[in-house]
């Protein structure tokens, strides 16, 4: 075994690694950017190594660098992680050069697979079932016209070395092709320094259902099942689970064999995914195979039993898998959810900045947290907006579903709006709980956006009881500072609370709330100051984020921010006549949505424009997003230009 092994990566998967690797025994060698100096990996690891500045073309997509670190430090083998070089044939040839063991599948197995184009063409050869597709090189813009339309809107344009996401464009009409493909290309060039596309056939309604493989060097292959993938955003997955609700175990075990049979044929080993699409017919067509460690990877070491990070180090080890196909078994339910910097509010916007407070759920039976951040460190502009994986596991998919909802609430990130309502509102949703999934849910069920989960009856009177307790406790404080003018003002029981546009006449007693004329029994545990409640309102356990507002409370909980004025029962009957002030007109203006490089400025001053005409082009995150104009105008002002580093909200365009 390996006495010390180097994490080419960052983030929540070089801490995953990093604690598989202290349990075995292994010491371990971090690698950072500036932007990762005082990561938790970093200091996780027994020795780390500096790559170089931010950019990851200047630090983490350097193999001879990684190179460079392992012979400094002496460490023996590299485990990539996901992303960066994880799936680059040639950093697996430069470590074998080396004299370093690469924790993962052999260098020819990664080129046969990586290659999006001639992958589709090597699963066919071994009777794997393939979506309809143009597999040859695309010359140019006009050409993929023409393809797409030999093929049939709508079809998917995918970068040939893409992953993870990135390097996609859905295209239903020509237009939508004119205007992605060139995006793809530099898209697949920035991630992936490949800017090949290709094109096959979008099918409709499909489910992302991919298979788990675990192979060694002695040509022992077992599928660990697979995971149901299906609820995307922009075709980046944000919600999995293992076992699928859709796979029949026949459907299981005929994926799993042609997943087999396409990694024997090109003499794979360690862990390594193949992602299928599945129709309404359980039909399914080979998409893409991973030749790594998925992001999603631990719903399956939840209901399989198995450490995968373990045995990818044990097989790159030489050693046997300990176990065959007739051992393998799934046993309960686990849930993942990824955890985003992209503000739900915003149209899922990235929200870069500082984590001034990030508090995750505490571990515990059946919850899981996966992450590599602090609280008072920065998501940066440069990589991937994930905080944490939140993994939840139970003897049902409700267990593991309802779970899910608890932890989700006992997150408390402050500085960056991350997606977390978002997540909780998909685990209430009826049609995910019913297990009604395809790829296009989240632009089906929210095609105006996110605005929050609904709110019952019940938990709207429960949080307006716990506001006027909140206002009570906060009141009661007050009312014990020394030095007052006169006599203390009594903290009255009496309080009108707004919420969701209602005024809700509120009563507390002891152990109870009138909230109108029902009596709801309930406690609260809080203090002034405290940043997370808990609190019993009937029926409903609640755990609160609390945000002290002008006048109230913005108080979070199952899927929602609710903004909540408080008021005493007599101020309330006043407080109509106070005049509301009008928020700005910024229609005026093209607003930066989001921290980001302006790359691209389609028009000047004096232009005119029209009303979805695209006007700048801003990249964060490694995604390219187009603004576009919202209403017809002449263009008065230009105020940012290609190059510039943008804030959020910074001003683009100013319009007469």
């Amino acid at each position: 075994m390996f006495k010390k092994i180097l994490i080419a990566n960052r983030g929540e998967i070089a801490c995953r690694v990093i604690r598989t690797a202290r349990r075995m025994g292994i010491a371990t060698v971090a690698v950072y950017s500036d932007a990762d100096a005082r990561a938790p990996h970093v200091r996780m690891a027994d020795e780390s190594v500096r790559l170089g500045p931010p950019p990851a073309s200047e630090s983490y997509l350097k193999a001879e660098l990684i190179v460079d670190a392992c012979k400094a430090t002496g460490a023996e083998a590299v485990h990539p992680g996901y992303g960066f070089l994880s799936e680059r044939e040639g950093f697996a040839r430069a470590l074998e050069e080396a004299g370093i063991v690469f924790i993962g599948p052999p260098a020819q197995a990664i080129a046969a697979m990586g290659d999006k184009i001639e992958s589709k063409k090597l699963a066919r050869e071994a009777g794997v079932s393939v979506v309809p597709g143009y597999l040859g090189e695309i010359a140019d813009t006009d050409e993929a016209i023409r393809i797409a339309s030999e093929i049939g809107y709508p079809v998917m344009m995918k970068a040939s070395a893409g992953g993870g996401g990135k390097g996609m464009r859905l295209a239903w009409t020509e237009t939508d092709v004119r205007e992605g493909f060139e995006a793809t290309k530099r898209e697949g060039l920035a991630s992936f320094g490949d800017d090949r596309v290709f094109i096959e056939k979008f099918i409709e309604s499909p489910r992302h259902i991919e298979i788990q493989l675990l192979g060694d060097r002695f040509g022992n292959m077992v599928y660990l099942g697979e995971r149901e993938c299906s609820i995307q955003r922009r075709h980046q997955k944000v919600v999995e689970e293992a076992p699928s609700p859709f796979v029949t175990p026949e459907m299981r075990k005929a994926m799993g064999e042609q997943a087999v049979a396409l990694a024997r044929a090109v003499g794979y080993h360690s862990a390594g995914t193949v992602e299928f699409i599945a129709g309404a017919d359980r039909g399914f067509y080979f998409l893409e195979m991973n030749t790594r460690l998925q992001v999603e990877h631990p719903v399956t070491e939840q209901v399989a039993g198995v450490d995968l990070v373990e045995q990818m180090i044990r097989v790159a080890a030489g050693e046997r898998l300990g176990f065959g196909q007739s051992a393998v078994a799934m046993l309960g339910w686990a849930v993942e959810t990824r955890v985003y910097a992209e503000d739900p509010y915003r149209g899922f916007l990235p929200s870069t900045g500082r984590l001034v407070h990030y508090r995750p759920p505490r571990a515990k039976e059946g919850v899981r947290v996966d992450d590599g951040v602090a609280e008072g460190g920065e998501v940066s502009i440069f990589y991937d907006p994930m905080i944490a994986k939140l993994v939840t596991y139970g003897a049902t998919r409700e267990a593991a579903i309802d779970r899910q909802i608890e932890a989700l609430d006992a997150f408390r990130i402050d500085g960056i709006g991350p997606n977390v309502d978002f997540l909780s509102a998909l685990m209430q949703h009826p049609r995910f709980r019913s297990g009604e999934l395809t790829t296009g849910f989240i632009a089906e069920e929210y095609p105006e956006g996110f605005a929050g989960a609904p709110a019952s009856e019940a938990l709207l009177k429960g949080l307006a009881a716990v506001a006027a307790g909140m206002s009570f406790s906060e009141a009661a404080r007050a009312r014990m500072v020394s030095g007052q003018l006169g006599d203390p003002i009594l903290v009255p029981c009496d309080w009108t609370v707004r919420i969701d546009g209602r005024d809700l006449h509120v009563t507390l007693g002891e152990g109870h709330a009138m909230v109108g004329d029902e009596r709801i029994e309930g406690e609260l545990t809080w203090e002034p100051g405290d940043r997370v409640a808990t609190a019993t309102a009937g029926d409903l356990t609640l755990t609160i984020n609390v945000t002290k507002r002008r006048g109230g409370w913005l108080l979070g909980t199952r899927g929602r921010r609710h903004e909540i004025t408080v008021y005493p029962a007599h101020v309330a009957a006043l407080s109509r006549h106070m005049i509301e002030k009008a928020p700005p007109d910024l229609s005026k203006y093209l607003i930066c949505p989001m921290p980001g490089l302006l790359t691209a400025l389609h028009v000047e001053e004096g232009a005119e424009v029209e009303a979805g005409q695209p006007l700048a082009v801003v990249e964060a995150m490694k995604m390219e997003n187009i603004l576009r104009a919202e209403k017809a105008g002449i263009v008065k002002a230009v105020t940012a230009w290609p190059g510039d580093s943008l804030a959020v909200d910074a001003v683009i365009l100013e319009f007469e």
